[in-house]
């Protein structure tokens, strides 16, 4: 009897600790936003939100306002649904509102990476050396030469003379323009190795179409994989991914390869000096590639097909494509040179500008989220004023919030491909809510620190993909009158949308 009591009492203080931890105790207080736990402790909210991100938002913001906070497995996450309030969120101090911490959360699960302090700081620095300015330029012509070897040998050395090739737009798209852009940054075989240059670009058009057909695998499996709930099997397969990821974009084989962009050879050579070793730059390689390439795909994919579906918008486009070699003086012919688009080039299409915008506008659907580091006030732009716990999140969804919303962007869901043009043809950046001008009114690439240090870069790879399908191509859909696929709700949160299904389509050579 007497250890029993004891005993008892440990029993009850372990599971009070427990139901603490899992939530079961926590209480709005007085100045918070609205508070929704959830029907399961722990988890909270957190099946419904991953079901269809977008759909729960809105019932939550039906429910209780532009602020309310979810728990989502463990976490209590304060979000904002008022874009005129983004600002107070996004120029908020890091010393406050942090978004490395979650990060690197995220990157430590999904490729068993260890950042450093400084990673944030090396890429960005890295970045705006090599994908911004004039180190734009080399990226934009590597990126060409690349995009037009994988186009045009995918119909030159399998199709006959002015004969359709069929397939879908979603793999032909993200195939070519991932291929390409793997190639661009992490180098090509040599002639050295290959024994001529002939040989080394039919390797890299082989080895890099195997790569893409694994990467793809992992792509299917990254939203279950970052939201910590993938099978058995499935767990097994991501780490097979993982090893083949590493080992074939490791440290070693890098070495081996020549036109290697300097944005990864800038930050393989700073981890370097820092003493990181081999294994862990092997598996930085690798995020890097996917932060990359993961995306710009799919997006691609979007643009060419709303453009296909609007004859209008791809006939403004076309347009503005043959304008410009007109000014270049190129002329696509059969034997003649191939076409040089160039950085100064893809600076002067306001009309694909807007269109890449307005694709990315309904298509790209990230979640930005910043660990609150200590107790706040945070003021919404109607006036009131809401208190954040420290150790909670606070989160933008902006595709629901601002891209999606009439009084902003009338007739959202609707393809317009000038809905970023001024009636001179400048770009429009004129978007209100409440008769408010907005700052944040498109939001494709995250705000603040969070923003896609590459989107440049990514935007020229849209832009090039769509530049040479027009110069180099008829193309259509198979069935004209398909209605465009419906979005994969599975993947809200992790940037550019994918398809729930493919679409065919047909392309041959024009000249």
């Amino acid at each position: 009897m007497g250890l029993l009591l004891p005993a008892l009492i440990a029993l009850v203080a372990a599971v009070i600790g427990g139901l603490y931890i899992l939530g079961a105790f926590r209480k709005r207080q007085p100045g918070e936003p609205p508070l929704e736990k959830g029907p399961i402790p722990w988890l909270g909210h957190i099946l419904e939100f991953r079901n269809d991100t977008a759909l729960f938002l809105q019932r939550m913001k039906e429910k209780h306002g532009d602020i309310f906070t979810v728990q989502l497995a463990g976490f209590y996450f304060t979000f904002i649904m008022d874009p005129l309030s983004f600002g107070n969120i996004v120029k908020e101090a890091r010393a406050k509102l942090d978004f490395n911490k979650f990060a690197r959360h995220l990157v430590k699960r999904v490729f068993d990476y260890q950042p450093t302090d400084s990673d944030h700081e090396l890429l960005h620095a890295s970045s705006n050396k090599h994908l911004k300015g004039d180190g734009l330029e080399v990226m934009t012509q590597s990126m060409m030469k690349n995009l037009q070897s994988m186009m045009l040998h995918s119909i030159d050395s399998t199709t006959e003379q002015g004969a359709w090739k069929e397939d879908g737009l979603f793999h032909y798209s993200y195939n070519i323009v991932f291929r390409a852009g793997y190639l661009a940054l992490f180098g090509n075989e040599t002639a050295k190795t290959c024994g001529t240059l002939d040989k080394a670009h039919e390797v890299d058009r082989l080895e890099s179409d195997k790569f893409f057909y694994e990467f793809r695998k992992y792509d299917k499996l990254f939203p279950r994989l970052a939201y910590g709930v993938l099978p058995p099997r499935e767990k097994m397969e991501v780490e097979r991914l993982k090893r083949l990821f590493w080992s074939t974009l490791s440290v070693h084989k890098l070495s081996e390869k020549e036109n290697i962009s300097g944005w990864v050879l800038d930050q393989q050579e700073a981890r370097r000096e820092m003493g990181m070793d081999e294994s862990m730059r092997n598996r930085h390689l690798f995020l890097l590639l996917w932060a990359a390439q993961g995306n710009t795909g799919p997006s691609s994919f979007w643009l060419l097909l709303h453009l296909m579906k609007h004859p209008e918008a791809l006939k403004a486009v076309r347009n503005e494509v043959e304008e410009l070699l007109r000014e270049t003086g190129q002329e696509v012919k059969r034997g003649g040179p191939l076409i040089d688009l160039t950085r100064d080039m893809l600076l002067k299409t306001p009309v694909l500008d807007s269109a890449v915008d307005e694709t990315l506008r309904l298509k790209t659907a990230p979640v930005l989220i910043r660990g609150v580091m200590e107790g706040m006030s945070l003021k919404m732009a109607d006036g009131n004023e809401y208190r954040i716990r420290q150790g909670d999140r606070v989160a933008l969804f902006p595709y629901s919030a601002v891209q999606m919303d009439p009084e902003v962007h009338p007739e959202p869901h609707t393809f317009k491909y000038n809905r970023f043009l001024t009636p001179e043809g400048s770009k429009k950046t004129d978007f209100y809510k409440n008769g408010k001008k907005l700052r944040y009114y498109n939001m494709p690439w995250g705000a603040g620190v969070s923003m896609c240090p590459g989107r440049f870069f990514a935007t020229n790879e849209l832009k090039q993909f769509v530049f040479l399908m027009l110069t180099y191509f008829d193309f259509e859909l198979k069935n004209p009158h398909e209605e465009i696929p419906a979005i994969d709700v599975k993947r809200w949160g992790f940037g550019s949308m994918h398809p729930v299904r493919d679409i065919q389509f047909r392309y041959r050579r024009r000249f």
